[in-house]
């Protein structure tokens, strides 16, 4: 039997993040990563030597010496828009880590540019592809929970984010908010949909930094669903569970050791998965770009949900300004095709 043909990824950026996709990569049967750029050659060389692919100090070099499929940028934000329109010109598909970009206006200029090249864009959001999530969004769109009421995430913890570029607006874009926040608001669209309104209340700051390290999120769906998120890098809850849902006839709980579900006429939980699993859940996105990029799958997270994160968060960061609840404006983005623009694709020719 002739093997299956993988899909080839270059990896831009080996910081922290890129070493849980090296094990993604590693454990993958259908996404290959061949190459990995890094400013810092020594740690390029280092994941590369790992997998037995090769290393370059620069993206540019790598898209121009390799034959690859798509790329995988985990380099910090304000740097997201300008590496993906550029490897989209190189006809490569591209899976950006979160957040997407610092604000809509360069996010959707991503769109633009790889709706004209061509190629798939989609933005990296593990939570989306953990398993135990996966399960809590059937059981609660099967409807056995009645009608939701309550959504509740906390992402905690206690880390010294003195020296790392996370902390650095003029990198990062903000502080926590934006950080583990973008994954917070892809998670509650992902389950109650669209967001209608917001208020972000900013905690004490413990660490001496120039962003916020707690908030805490109130939000409203377009469906009246009432949801709360506690975001904080200097404190951590204790809790077991990192989502909670409440409905009219029961509740789902979604931890980091186990999940668990109980409608109001079950006497006990129903356990239904063991927990998260962190590389379980980055290899389930690459799998899913990569069957996207052949037309096997559609890709999970829709350029309407990139979008929509971004929108949310600047509207929290609104909100966090004139300490006052922010209505969320979503607009709906259209290919550059479909809008009446004349489209060049990279070989210059008009399409």
């Amino acid at each position: 039997m002739i093997a299956k043909a993988t899909t080839r990824f270059g990896l831009i950026g080996a910081g922290g993040i890129a070493q849980a996709y090296a094990q993604a990569f590693r454990d993958s049967d259908i996404a290959d990563l061949v190459a990995v750029a890094d400013v810092r050659q020594e740690a390029a060389e280092a994941i590369a030597q790992s997998l037995g692919c090769n290393a370059y100090s620069n993206h540019e070099e790598m898209a121009d010496s390799e034959q690859l499929d798509a790329v995988v940028i985990c380099t910090p934000p304000v740097s997201h828009p300008d590496i993906a329109c550029e490897m989209a010109r190189r006809e490569l598909n591209v899976l950006c880590e979160k957040p997407l970009a610092v604000n809509s206006v360069e996010a959707r200029r991503m769109y633009d540019v790889a709706a004209e090249c061509g190629v798939k864009l989609t933005m990296a959001t593990k939570f989306r592809y953990a398993a135990d999530v996966i399960r809590a969004k059937s059981l609660v769109s099967s409807g056995i929970l009645g009608d939701i009421i309550l959504f509740e995430n906390v992402f905690t913890g206690r880390v010294d984010m003195s020296q790392r570029w996370n902390s650095k607006p003029e990198i990062s874009g903000g502080g926590v908010l934006i950080d583990n926040g973008t994954h917070s608001v892809d998670i509650l669209r992902y389950f109650l949909g669209p967001v209608a309104e917001l208020q972000v209340v900013e905690g004490r700051r413990i660490q001496d930094l120039d962003v916020e390290d707690t908030v805490r999120m109130f939000v409203r769906t377009d469906t009246g669903i009432m949801g709360s998120i506690d975001l904080s890098w200097s404190m951590n809850k204790e809790q077991p569970y990192y989502l909670s849902i409440y409905g009219s006839q029961g509740t789902v709980l979604v931890g980091w050791k186990e999940s668990k579900y109980r409608r109001s006429s079950d006497a006990d939980w129903i356990s239904f998965g063991e927990g998260y699993n962190k590389f379980q859940a980055f290899r389930g996105q690459i799998e899913n770009f990569s069957r996207a990029i052949r037309g096997e799958d559609k890709m999970l997270v829709t350029p309407e949900d990139a979008l929509a994160s971004v929108e949310v968060i600047e509207a929290a960061y609104d909100s966090l300004g004139n300490s006052r609840w922010q209505p969320v404006v979503h607009e709906e983005w259209v290919p550059p095709t479909v809008r009446g623009e004349e489209v060049v694709n990279a070989a210059g020719q008009v399409s």
